[in-house]
């Protein structure tokens, strides 16, 4: 098993990765990464956790902040970025 794998259980061999999330100074990633099929597969999950985080974060975000979602492929670099920003104009 590869150092990151998840526990005791084997590894199908599928590609891990793993999110992290932005909020401001705030950055965390999780530790226990996620096996998806393919890039297109990790796509589809990312935008279906991050649609159901968005209507919280909207609601409590400050003016001028941004929030981001990043996947990170097993060396831990972004393959994929969701963000929302506020800003003021004008």
């Amino acid at each position: 098993m590869k150092p990151g794998g998840q526990g005791p259980h084997m590894r199908s061999g599928m590609p891990l990765y793993f999110f992290r999330i932005s909020n401001g100074r705030y950055a965390g990633a999780s530790d226990q990464g996620s096996e998806f099929a393919n890039r297109e597969a990790a796509w589809a999950e990312m935008t279906k956790v991050c649609g159901n985080l968005l209507g919280s974060i909207s609601r409590t975000m400050k003016q001028d902040a941004e929030w981001q979602m990043e996947l990170l492929d097993e060396s831990k670099k972004p393959v994929f970025r969701i963000r929302l920003v506020a800003e003021s104009v004008g």
